[in-house]
């Protein structure tokens, strides 16, 4: 417990100052570090420690390609076409990894469908999830609105864990989190709802910009489901593959896919909203 702590102490204050002090690039360039730390985490705990050492590195780069993609897509770089060439080397890697999947069949280092799939989801799909970070950074406040993905997960998180401990009595889904209770699910609901309410009041406070409340608590309501959805979906993963934590890159917490579990799912949705509606 008393790493977990140390760790969130400094952790949490480097987040924020990355996300909403530094200029949005940096934004851009953290995601890209952990989405090349959750390629590794990902691809060890299903393709293996050998397959990884050969295969790790096409899907990180294609990761960080993604990624560059979705930050020269402002329209700060109307002028420049880095997107484009982004995206075309993007495609190409991976075209690349099912080339290898041709090219290596029957060898030793071989791909299999699986290999594949999972290159795949840690090179492209999560990179794009953790993207709306980035586009939600990108928008007009997006020093604060970038927070809401994280203040509605962690919140929900925070909330669940605690309400569980104190009220939980039946199983969520006992074969894939056994720890996991309905009370603790509905309190994280609550808890990303109230997380967000108290997050308005915030964003009021540094921008004198009032955002709608009732969109708040949809976003708040939003983000824990998604986020607690994502929590099971990575736990079924772990419990497929025998493994307790994807890495130990934060001690106390594990590794970028045990702590940014909720955020690849919320993220996504949470910028599907604000960019749909007027908040």
């Amino acid at each position: 417990m008393g790493k977990r702590i140390a760790v969130a102490l400094v952790g949490i204050p480097f987040l924020l100052a990355v996300l909403v002090a530094a200029p949005y690039w940096a934004t851009g360039l953290l995601l890209c570090v952990l989405s090349i730390i959750a390629t590794h985490e990902l691809m060890n705990a299903v393709c293996g420690a050998e397959k990884t050492r050969h295969w790790w590195g096409l899907a990180a780069t294609t990761s960080v390609f993604v990624l560059a993609a979705v930050l020269f897509s402002d329209a700060r770089f109307s002028n420049v076409p880095m997107q484009g060439i982004f995206l075309y080397f993007a495609a190409a890697l991976v075209l690349l990894i099912f080339f290898a999947m041709v090219s290596r069949y029957g060898k030793r280092d071989a791909l299999s469908l699986l290999d594949v799939c999972t290159m795949l989801l840690s090179g492209v799909a999560i990179p794009l999830a953790l993207s709306a970070l980035l586009r939600l950074r990108m928008l007009d406040h997006g020093a604060g609105l970038v927070l809401i993905p994280l203040v509605a997960a962690f919140c929900s998180d925070t909330m669940a864990l605690f309400t569980g401990m104190a009220l939980g009595r039946h199983k969520l889904s006992p074969k894939v989190s056994p720890k996991k209770t309905v009370e603790g699910a509905v309190g994280g609901m609550i808890g990303g709802m109230v997380g967000m309410i108290l997050f308005r009041v915030i964003f009021y406070l540094c921008t004198v910009v009032p955002l709608d409340i009732g969109w708040c608590v949809v976003l708040g309501f939003v983000g824990a489901a998604a986020g607690q959805l994502g929590d099971l979906v990575f736990s079924a993963i772990k419990r497929q593959y025998g493994i307790k934590d994807y890495g130990r890159l934060l001690p106390g917490h594990g590794g970028v896919l045990d702590r940014f579990d909720s955020v690849i799912f919320a993220a996504p949705l949470i910028w599907l909203i604000v960019c749909t509606v007027s908040l």
